[in-house]
Parts: structure tokens; sequence; C-alpha cells
């Protein structure tokens, strides 16, 4: 196989893209976890080696991004919903995180995230009970963070097997 093999090709585009969104994943600004799955799908429909295992990956790596992400939402979600945050907090926050976003670029998005949801809940609680409640929603919005991460790196991860597995090999 040469570099000019189509193989390589695809199985860089791939390998890109899921890098590209394991990234993704942290920078709120790209599709992660749908990027990342988009590169297995491309090297499963496209890519040398075993037809099998390639769709197999494909398969499992599906799994995982709808696992991780039923459980972005739900676990997080409880965890506000047991707290008491109110999902005008979260709109807020996620309204001024954008705003904020495009002032400040690339920090601005998590200091507006927690401006908004702080400004809704002093409103709501007082200042004195604004914070901790401010606080349990950016645990809330990390965990959802981290479990997404999580899923993408599983992916990255189920993609190298398959690639291995698959009768891939360096030119």
């Amino acid at each position: 196989m040469g570099l000019t093999d189509s193989g390589w090709v695809i199985n860089l585009i791939a390998g890109l893209a899921i890098a590209v969104g394991v990234v993704g994943v942290v920078v709120p600004v790209l599709p992660g976890l749908l990027l990342s799955w988009a590169g297995v799908l491309l090297w499963a429909a496209l890519g040398e080696g075993s037809v099998a295992v390639r769709w197999l990956t494909f398969g499992v790596a599906t799994a995982v991004v709808l696992l991780g992400t039923l459980i972005k939402y739900l676990v997080p979600g409880r965890r506000l919903k047991s707290a008491g945050v109110p999902n005008s907090a979260l709109l807020a926050g996620g309204l001024l995180g954008v705003i904020g976003f495009f002032v400040i670029p690339v920090i601005g998005l998590p200091l507006g995230f927690v401006l908004g949801i702080y400004l809704v809940e002093r409103t709501r609680l007082g200042p004195g009970q604004a914070w901790p409640s401010t606080k349990r929603a950016v645990a809330a919005a990390g965990m959802a963070l981290l479990i997404e991460f999580t899923a993408a790196l599983a992916v990255a991860v189920i993609w190298v097997f398959g690639l291995l597995w698959s009768g891939w090999q360096l030119p």
C-alpha cells in the first residue's frame, strides 16, 4: 500500500475527524461526538480491510455514542432537578454563554454561562443562595461534558482497535 492509495487517505480523514471530534467536545463550537461518530462511519463505508470488522466497529461505536448521549442528559439533569435549579437558569446561562463567546472568544462561553445562571438564581433565590445553586449547575454541566468526552474517547479507541483488527497495515 502506498501513500497514493485511497485506503490510506480514508483512514487519515476518518482519524482526523475522530480526533477533531474529541477536541470538539471540549471546544463547544464543534459537534464533537457527532463528528467522531461520522469519522467511524466514513471509515466503515469506504475503508480497507475486513468489511465485517469495519461495520462491527461502527455498530459498537454507534452504541457507545447513543449510550453516552443518553447518560449525558439523564445524569446531570437528575442532579439539577434534585438541586432545584430551574430550566430558566440553564437557558439564561446558555444564552449569555453564546453572547459571551462572541464578546470574549473561547473563554466568554463559560463566563457567560456561569453569569447567566448566577443572575437568574440571584433573582430567584437572593444573593445568599445564588452562588451555591450556580455551583451545582456548573458541576452538572461539567459532568455532562465529562460524560461526552469519555464517550468520544471510547469511540476513538474502538476505531483504533477496529482499524488494527480489520487487517489495515501501515504503508
